[in-house]
């Protein structure tokens, strides 16, 4: 027991968790717990451009780590910064732990300056919510906080701590033990679930795996991997799950979803049975809940009850850890082959055929650059590197083509926004995913209506030493919405052109203390890129690309998940 202020006592606790990383920005409220990092922690502190910004920090950390990632901001308008983070960490299921100051609690209620309801307004959004206003319960709701940010399905949780308890001295002890009653989430895995769905996937003749982003929260890529391979099961990914399975394996059919492979939509929605694992039954991966996957039978995997037959009926639940249901399943599958094996060659090669017949493919048009060829020139790059390389994106086009055309062979390495769609997201995400693992090569492919939103991070990325390397795909359109209205509003293009030079970003990089490319031809292509990811500083490169090009394949809105739109007839080449 050590007398100590709230505002030293919050970064004890900070310690005692394992961080080593936190993003955020002073200001009044939570200006004592500034004072407390003054005086001394061994939390390194990035200090964000926006709170937004670090809030997607913490995000990008988390999801490269592993761990919670930690914002701090001070009440308010930066309380309110935060919001869109944590319903990003909420849709995503990231382990994020926002701590924001509040005015003091004798103020609470009289609408003091910067004084907002932090706790009423995230409530739908977060998994718990701690308003602390005496000191002696600050170690309690820390502890709390991290256990539940990271236990069950993980998702973001926020300490919205009074200025006068951070202000406050008392006797600090950091709690060995949650006392939170009522707060149970699974452990284990019931064994005749298990059993009952080894049973079926033995019985079936077309089944393929669904897997998600739970695969990669629940750290069971690996036993996702056996279980393929000891089931000889076919699987498609969601973009959440990339790189859950490697892209490179010979049963992993790719993505499924509004602009996944055609291959990969037929083979979900043509199985005779499902086995989700880790996923949500997302509707950009359904379309048309009522047609999706009319003949399928489905075993849903997930350690969050509450999403088991929340869409689609599941005839198979089983609850609990995904590293441990696997686990447990893939001896009872083997088992299973072993005294019968299923024939499944005719499935195997009607999957094969599709993936040959509707892979991905594009124009390449004489004098002008596509998206997708800078992407597949990056994906070829990054293969020569021998170091990790984490990708992460921004919301619409240009995430789905990394989506498509990026080879990611290892978990935790391709970092998008997925439930919420924030466009905004890489940059920061980025700067998080880098202080995470700072060895690895971090790349964010962006788009120009993206990188507008958040580039200010350049900065932060710049100071703190974390280099990143910025690629946009700079249509000068908000282009995903620029697609919708040309095909669904009759070309009715409503405030989305933004133009390709203003600003030129080449030149607000350098600003912003970074080095700035310009690209906008094939052949200076590979060397404008390689310059940037071998200058050893952040970089951003400005890849001038065509304005009129749409994403394909394409599942229109409300359609049937099968019903996909896919490049109109012309000379094609194969991405």
């Amino acid at each position: 027991m050590t007398r100590m202020l709230g505002s030293d006592a919050i970064l004890r606790c900070l310690e005692a968790e394992g961080v080593d990383v936190m993003f955020g920005i002073p200001g009044g409220a939570i200006l004592p717990t500034y004072d407390a990092i003054a005086r001394g922690t061994s939390v390194r502190h990035i200090l964000a451009r926006h709170e937004q910004g670090a809030g997607h920090m913490a995000e990008g950390y988390a999801r490269a780590s592993g761990r919670p990632g930690v914002a701090i901001a001070t009440s308010g308008p930066g309380a309110t910064n935060l919001v869109t983070p944590i319903a990003d960490a909420w849709m995503d299921s990231t382990p994020l732990v926002a701590i924001t100051g509040q005015v003091s609690s004798k103020l609470i209620g009289t609408d003091a300056f910067q004084e907002t309801d932090a706790t009423g307004i995230t409530m739908p959004i977060v998994k718990h919510s701690w308003l602390v206003q005496d000191v002696r319960d600050l170690p309690h709701a820390m502890k709390a906080a991290f256990h539940v940010a990271q236990s069950g399905r993980p998702g973001p949780v926020l300490v919205d701590i009074a200025k006068d308890a951070q202000e406050a001295e008392f006797d600090f002890t950091y709690p060995t033990d949650v006392d939170l009653p009522g707060w149970k989430p699974p452990t284990k895995v019931h064994e005749r679930q298990v059993r009952e769905a080894a049973k079926a996937i033995a019985e079936a003749r077309q089944p393929i795996i669904y897997a998600g982003g739970g695969v990669l929260n629940g750290n069971a890529s690996a036993e996702l991997l056996e279980l393929v391979e000891a089931g000889n099961l076919p699987a498609v990914v969601t973009l959440m799950g990339k790189g859950a399975l490697p892209d490179s394996h010979r049963l992993n059919y790719g993505h499924p979803g509004m602009h996944g492979s055609k291959y990969a939509n037929w083979a979900l929605n043509k199985s005779d049975l499902i086995i989700a694992v880790g996923v949500r039954f997302d509707d950009r991966v359904t379309g048309k809940v009522s047609a999706f996957a009319p003949g399928a039978k489905v075993i849903h995997f997930d350690i969050d009850a509450a999403e088991v037959g929340k869409i689609r009926d599941a005839e198979i639940p089983v609850v609990g850890p995904l590293k441990l249901a696997l686990a447990q399943l893939t001896p009872e599958v083997k088992r299973l082959e072993n005294e019968r094996p299923a024939d499944r060659t005719a499935w195997l090669n009607q999957l094969e055929e599709w993936r040959a017949r509707y892979p991905y493919k594009y124009r390449k048009t004489s004098g002008i650059l596509k998206p997708q060829t800078v992407i597949e020139t990056l994906r070829d790059l990054a293969g020569e590197r021998t170091e990790d390389v984490i990708w992460t994106t921004g919301v619409g086009q240009h995430q789905m083509w990394a989506m498509q055309y990026l080879q990611c062979e290892k978990p935790r390495s391709f970092i998008t926004s997925g439930g919420l769609g924030t466009m905004g997201f890489g940059v920061p995400a980025a700067v998080g995913a880098k202080a995470a693992r700072p060895d690895a090569t971090v790349v964010c492919i962006d788009g120009d209506g993206c990188f507008q939103m958040t580039n200010q991070e350049l900065t932060a990325a710049a100071l703190e030493g974390l280099p990143i390397v910025v690629v946009i795909c700079n249509n000068g359109w908000l282009g995903m919405v620029r697609q919708w209205q040309e095909l669904f509003y009759a070309e009715r293009y409503a405030e989305t052109h933004l133009t390709k030079q203003v600003p030129d970003y080449a030149q607000l990089a350098e600003a912003l203390g970074a080095a700035g490319f310009t690209v906008d031809n094939e052949d200076d292509l590979e060397s404008t890129l390689r310059a940037a990811m071998d200058s050893g500083r952040t970089a951003v490169v400005d890849a001038r690309v065509d304005p009129d090009e749409n994403c394909y394949p394409m599942v229109p809105s409300g359609a049937a998940a099968i019903d996909t739109i896919e490049l109109p007839d012309a000379e094609e080449i194969v991405g």
